[in-house]
């Protein structure tokens, strides 16, 4: 298959520090040099950081490959060298085909012009011929939703119709390949669900998308392969869900079991968690539970006064960073006021309700204060697990060889009558 994006031993430096030998204007090399004699500044050597450290990979023609990483991992570096905005230090990296990029949604915007004359003027500036701009004006506009105030000058534009109506114009740009880096986080909740719906239309034409993102689940809903960059190095490369999955165990989670010393214990002046456990199943190794059985959260506080009833709360996230469920325990015993003392709390997650696949826990000690909840103990991301499926047919997914999508997968009853 062709090879539309090509990286081969890619490396970029930077120079950190207030002094760098670099090109500038006369007068802002006299303006340093004055500065320097007057506060009597001594030449120290500029630190020196590699923001990409020799990356090789490769992306076929049609291909949707999403990048994830910590901030400051390098990602952004990448895209922007791929774009030709910045240029390597070592290695090479090769486009071929017509490239549109969404990097900085809004650049090239011009206050004084407006919505209608700014669509054209990103356009072009994105590389669309006029042609294609009448072509597609009309989607743009119906896309953004500011149909209202297209011939408004944008500088009385909100910031949500701004970068509505500039990821509109670079969202209806088709060209062979697109570099897209984290801009599905612009607009209300109803605006998002269509920029993930667009940018999974761009992928299912054919085109090659390489997709920079924090937003776990939309990496693996669009991508066909993922990329976990970390310390400007490539630590993994395959399919959205084992990459997601290997990159929150080893970045979010400290294994099955998180206890703390009262002195260092999270928590305020009311109440502490001391620690958090999930124990692990008979015959299964550590940290690992058969998705048949149920699954026990054990959460360890304590209540150091009297105040108001406190009880405990989890949150648990799949494998992909969304949210499988959130849970209280509502028992009538935390409506009445909870006595100094140690408690430990058990949750039971039944058996055939999770996925395959990772877990997280997140836990808390709460009390109400209606109609939210009050966390005076908080520990997030504090312990993970692996559920696995045995294969031996008596689960959910009985003698399915596949792997399910979703959060969860119970195991329901069915009835069937014959008509």
């Amino acid at each position: 298959m062709p090879v539309a994006i090509e990286v081969d031993s890619l490396s970029k430096k930077y120079r950190l520090g207030e002094y760098q030998a670099a090109y500038g204007t006369l007068r802002e090399t006299l303006v340093h040099a004055a500065r320097r004699v007057t506060r009597k500044e001594r030449h120290s050597p500029a630190r020196e950081i590699w923001a990409l450290n020799d990356i090789s990979f490769s992306v076929p023609e049609g291909q949707v490959l999403g990048i994830i990483g910590r901030n400051g991992a390098g990602k952004s570096t990448l895209l922007k060298i791929l774009t030709r905005i910045a240029t390597p230090t070592a290695g090479r990296a090769a486009i071929r085909g017509r490239v549109g990029s969404l990097l900085e949604v809004g650049t090239g915007f011009s206050g004084e012009l407006t919505g209608r004359e700014n669509v054209y003027l990103n356009g072009a500036i994105l590389g669309m011929k006029r042609r294609e701009i009448e072509q597609r004006f009309d989607d743009i506009v119906e896309f953004s939703g500011v149909e209202k105030f297209i011939d408004t000058p944008v500088k009385r534009y909100s910031s949500g119709m701004y970068v509505r109506l500039a990821f509109a114009v670079a969202a209806h740009f088709e060209p062979e390949i697109m570099l897209v880096d984290e801009v599905l986080s612009v607009g209300d909740a109803e605006f998002q669900r269509r920029c993930l719906g667009r940018m999974e239309e761009l992928g299912n034409t054919g085109r090659t998308v390489l997709f920079v993102s924090h937003a776990l689940p939309a990496v693996a809903q669009l991508c066909d392969r993922a990329i976990w960059i970390n310390g400007g190095r490539v630590v993994g490369d395959g399919s959205p869900a084992d990459v997601i999955a290997n990159y929150l165990h080893q970045t979010h989670s400290s294994g099955t079991e998180r206890v703390w010393p009262e002195e260092s214990a999270p928590g305020n002046d009311l109440a502490k968690i001391l620690a958090i456990r999930v124990p692990s199943h008979e015959n299964m190794p550590p940290g690992v539970m058969d998705v048949r059985r149920p699954i026990a959260i054990e959460v360890v506080f304590r209540v150091l006064r009297e105040g108001k009833p406190v009880f405990p709360k989890l949150k648990v996230l799949d494998r992909e960073g969304a949210t499988a469920f959130n849970a209280i325990d509502t028992d009538e015993r935390w409506l009445r006021p909870t006595p100094p003392g140690d408690y430990v709390s058990t949750a039971w997650i039944p058996g055939n309700l999770l996925n395959e696949g990772s877990a997280i826990v997140e836990a808390a000690i709460c009390s109400l204060d209606f109609p939210k909840l009050q966390h005076h103990a908080a520990v997030y991301e504090a312990v993970s697990f692996e559920v696995l499926d045995p294969g031996e047919g008596d689960t959910a997914r009985g003698q399915f060889g596949g792997q399910w999508r979703g959060v969860v997968r119970p195991l329901l009853e069915w009835t069937v009558e014959r008509a």
